[in-house]
């Protein structure tokens, strides 16, 4: 028998080993999540809102425990634990509000007495989800799909199970239909199981390139819909008629939420050559007063990386940046000590070549470049294989142009770069495809049926 190990990045323990599941359970629970289907399809809108606003308020009622749970497996700070996990009830609750605007039919006028769109759902979704934000991505993918009708089989990362099992839990302590949402603690290799079973219509996956390739090709070879969010370089474009403050003060909050360990962080910091000496003196002010520790104590601002092959990637791309030019102003040294802490960091110096700008940063690291004018800071944001989302600080209607030219899926003008119920996200290029949230996101997940309604009219 096999197990997914759930291990404390902040001590280096192991907290939790659950049993991987069987081919046959894996059949077994696709089972379910098809059973439940049939009757869930035919289910009103406000029946599905009744469900997910109660687990919405059950993780509202019990947003401690919960959090917890992140905060022993990967690590999150307590603070932003909770804040998870009220994110993740939002989502439940918006589209428990809005799905029904979302999916109302949409009259087409043709040749038809009468011509429309209407959508329905798919099946039982599959979604395979990543480790750094367990309860948000789990929200972000089934609350849009249940409102749809739809039933979810989520196949979380095997170093969250119980985070897994906790989101479970709250369909389960509310009486949700049975099968409706479903944990499946599968072991990575078997997923592929899952994609091809046939009763599994469409899969949603977030993760790293790599994985979400293999994914789509698995499911392209089945013909079966996905929607990728895979990684990013986030530019964030500060130019010198920017407010320098309020720049510095989301920058480094953005750099440093969850530890840094988030695909849409700013990463890639361009700043206009005449006030690059002063944002840097910002940021070195507040990256340098955080408070890195125990993510149980209320005052950790950044907590550890979740793993140590992680923590040791991200050294070598400090190391190797330096090692090339870049100067490190601050962190960059290993702790001593349990667990897989890193300090925050901030590079100078930076060129496109050097591993800071050239690959994903997964950890506290802010990798600052240089840029002679807005056109050079333009290209620099666009010099990259990611295209998830990126940030420019300057005036209101010089960014707005901006934006038209940068090639990312999100631009925020003057503020941080974040997910949010009522808004779509997603990348293009190497970041993915395909949106979430929003109006957008429950209609990537549903049968858009054309109706044609006779006789003809001449």
């Amino acid at each position: 028998m096999s197990f997914l190990t759930a291990t404390d990045p902040t001590t280096g323990a192991v907290v939790r080993r659950v049993p991987a599941a069987t081919p046959e359970e894996i059949t077994a629970t696709i089972d379910r999540a098809q059973a439940a289907f049939e009757s869930w399809r035919t289910t009103s809108f406000d029946e599905r809102a009744d469900v997910l606003r109660a687990v919405a308020a059950h993780m509202r009622e019990n947003v401690d425990q919960l959090g917890m749970v992140m905060t022993e497996e990967m690590g999150k700070p307590m603070t932003e634990s909770r804040g998870e996990v009220n994110k993740a009830a939002w989502a439940a609750e918006h589209y428990a509000e809005h799905a029904a605007a979302y999916l109302t039919d949409e009259v087409i006028a043709s040749d038809a007495s009468s011509s429309y769109v209407q959508y329905l759902p798919l099946g039982p979704l599959l979604g395979v989800l990543p480790w750094n934000a367990p309860f948000w991505l789990a929200f972000r993918f089934c609350a849009p799909a249940l409102m749809a009708g739809n039933t979810c089989v989520m196949k979380h990362d095997p170093h969250v199970p119980g985070c897994a099992e906790a989101i479970a839990g709250a369909f389960d302590a509310v009486g949700a239909p049975p099968g409706i949402f479903q944990a499946l603690l599968a072991e990575t290799g078997d997923v592929e199981q899952a994609i091809r079973d046939p009763r599994i219509q469409a899969v949603s996956f977030t993760g790293s390139e790599r994985g979400g390739a293999a994914v789509a090709s698995i499911a392209a070879s089945e013909i079966k819909p996905t929607v990728l969010e895979l990684g990013g370089s986030d530019p964030c474009v500060v130019l010198a008629d920017a407010d320098l403050t309020q720049a510095a003060d989301v920058i480094a909050l953005s750099r440093i939420i969850n530890a840094g360990q988030s695909c849409i962080a700013a990463k890639r910091i361009i700043v206009e050559r005449p006030v690059h000496d002063e944002l840097v003196e910002l940021l070195t002010e507040r990256l340098s007063a955080l408070v890195v520790g125990d993510p149980r104590d209320e005052s950790t601002q950044v907590g550890p990386i979740a793993r140590s092959d992680l923590r040791d990637n991200l050294h070598r791309q400090v190391t190797e940046s330096v090692a090339a030019g870049a100067r490190c102003v601050l962190g960059g040294e290993l702790p001593d000590g349990d667990g897989w802490f890193y300090p925050v960091t901030l590079l100078t110096g930076v060129t496109p070549d050097m591993p800071a700008c050239r690959e994903e940063t997964f950890g506290p690291v802010a990798a600052v470049v240089v840029a002679d004018d807005a056109d050079s800071a333009l290209a620099l944001a666009n010099d990259t294989p990611y295209g998830l989302a990126a940030s420019v600080w300057t005036t209101r209607e010089r960014g707005e142009a901006m934006a038209r030219d940068l090639f990312a899926g999100q631009v925020a003008v003057n503020g941080i770069v974040k997910s949010d119920p009522r808004l779509p996200s997603g990348g293009i290029k190497r970041s993915g495809y395909g949106r979430e949230l929003g109006p957008h996101g429950i209609r990537e997940f549903v049968n858009a049926q054309q109706v044609w309604v006779g006789p003809k009219r001449e």
